[in-house]
């Protein structure tokens, strides 16, 4: 596939949220302001990024070669809990408002099974290095995507008249339900 079709096919045909339903956790819990969204995307990004770098090296330079390959998630879950504590210490210094406001949903990206998930898509689908890191920018873009829009949705919400039994949780995941729902339009693009 070429880059653009990676990029079409990870952030809509196959959102990493909405389509294959992983990252649940950080998309309901920090999706409620535009800000909170931006930043937990922005660091989702970055996790993603880099733990695709480090685990596909990981693998083909030491899991493979040493037939260690059943110890790939415990490898893959150490690396990105090495890369999120690397995040969590630059947020705490540099953008403090930013860490107080992610709350204990930082420390949680070590577990968000998208990041997990496409470090594990990529050893399935044997890419490349540069095909992965490709890849796993795209799903860190489609996760950003789908925050930013539930994010949207949740701000416009707290304007409505919405009923007292539906406030809160539960009209936050019938609008993610909508959401998929919709996000199901763009299959067969890719």
């Amino acid at each position: 596939m070429s880059v653009f079709e990676v990029f079409v096919s990870a952030i809509f045909v196959n959102n990493i949220v909405l389509s294959q339903n992983l990252g649940q956790c950080p998309y309901v819990g920090c999706s409620k302001e535009k800000g909170v969204a931006i930043g937990m995307g922005s660091a989702v990004i970055f996790v993603t990024v880099m733990a695709t770098m480090f685990t596909w090296m990981a693998q083909k330079y030491l899991l493979d070669p040493f037939e260690l390959g059943y110890l790939q998630t415990l490898a893959f879950i150490l690396i990105i809990a090495a890369l999120v504590q690397f995040v969590e210490m630059f947020l705490k210094k540099a953008i403090p408002p930013l860490y107080a406001s992610l709350g204990i949903f930082l420390p949680l990206i070590t577990t968000n099974c998208c990041v997990m998930g496409v470090t594990l898509m990529v050893q399935r689908d044997e890419l490349g290095l540069m095909d992965s890191l490709i890849y796993a920018f795209a799903t860190g873009a489609g996760f950003l995507l789908a925050l930013i829009l539930m994010a949207g949705v949740r701000e416009r919400l707290e304007t409505c008249r919405v009923p007292k039994a539906m406030q809160g949780t539960p009209i936050a995941l019938i609008m993610a339900g909508i959401m998929a729902l919709t996000f199901m339009a763009f299959k067969g693009m890719v």
